[in-house]
Formats: structure tokens, sequence, C-alpha cells
């Protein structure tokens, strides 16, 4: 089975136009670098009304099963994609549930927002910072040491932050069906 060899760029535009190199795994990546890397899918290129516009500006790029237009990449080469975005993201207006004629919400007054297409591009990102502790401390635990308010920049940092986990998760011995005998303890059945 062929790997998708995914570019190795600095960022995405690079990653479309002249990538360092191009690898299917991390440390093949790495190797390439010189230096970490991280996985990324990042958005590149211009907005699109609609697919056929986008399928058309990336002739030969993207896999096309149009008829008349049928383009098949290899697979090493499918690390480009479509993706529909919100061209401006709004808030709904707030409703109140009606609980009428067995809806619970009522049917929207707004019509839908206007969705652009645009070119996603998974690759490896160069110079990746890996960092076992973050900065700034977890959401959680800033709320919970103290009620302190935070400014905005604090606010978007605790934002963009990646998830990490307080400690390692620990492995679960059983199912959650499944239960121990009692003269057996290292026997598990299931448990009805």
């Amino acid at each position: 089975m062929t790997a998708i060899l995914y570019p190795v760029a600095a960022n995405a535009e690079q990653a479309l136009a002249a990538p360092l190199a191009r690898a299917s795994r991390e440390r093949e990546a790495a190797a390439l670098a010189g230096e970490p890397v991280s996985f990324v899918s990042e958005a590149a290129g211009p907005r699109f009304a609609t697919r056929e516009a986008a399928l058309d500006a990336y002739a030969g790029r993207l896999e096309d099963e149009r008829p008349g237009r049928t383009a098949s990449l290899p697979p090493e080469d499918r690390f480009l994609r479509l993706a529909q975005t919100v061209a401006k993201p709004r808030l709904p207006p707030a409703v109140a549930p009606t609980y009428q004629d067995g809806r619970r919400w009522p049917a929207p007054k707004t019509p839908p927002p206007p969705t652009v297409w645009r070119l996603m591009v998974s690759y490896w990102r160069i110079g990746a910072v890996v960092a076992s502790r973050p900065e700034t401390p977890q959401a959680r635990q800033a709320r919970r040491r103290g009620r302190q308010s935070l400014d905005s920049e604090a606010v978007r940092a605790l934002v963009q932050q990646p998830l990490q986990a307080v400690k390692p998760q620990q492995p679960l011995d059983i199912g959650l069906f499944e239960t121990r005998l009692p003269e057996s303890p290292h026997i598990i059945v299931p448990d009805e």
C-alpha cells in the first residue's frame, strides 16, 4: 500500500509551490527538515463561490469526479482537498423553544449563511514547538486556582493552546459490561 507523501514546508503556500521535500511519516519529515515537525492542515489560496470553480482552478491537483473532467490522482499525491466553510461567521439570533408540531425549535427565520470553498493543504510544518508543558496554565487550572480577572490577551492565549491531559489516562483493565469472578479474579466474564 502506498502512503500519502505530505509536503515538508514552513507554511501552506510553500507546501503548494515549492516544498522542501515530501514524506509520509513524521520521523522521515523531521530527518529531511533537520528539526522537529508537526502535521497540520491549513486553508490556502483564494475563496471560491462554488465547488466547480475551485475544481477548475486546481485542475490536475485534486480528484475530480465530474462527467467529462474525471481526474484521478496517484495515492501519494492526495494531500489536497476542498472544504466548505462559512464566508462570514456570525452568531444566530437567540430563540426560545416552541414545542409545537412535534418540534422543539422553530424553523429559522434567517437564511443559512453563505459558504465558500477553500483548498485545504495537509503538510508537515517545519519548526514545530515541542513542549511538554505550555508556558500558560491550562484553562481548567486557571479557572480552579483563582477567580482572578484575566485580560483579553490571557484569555486568547488560553483558548489557542492545545488541550493536554492533567495526567496520563490509565488503561482500563476490564470493559464496562464485564466483571471478575469472585472465586477466580483472574477470569473476566460478561455481566448481564
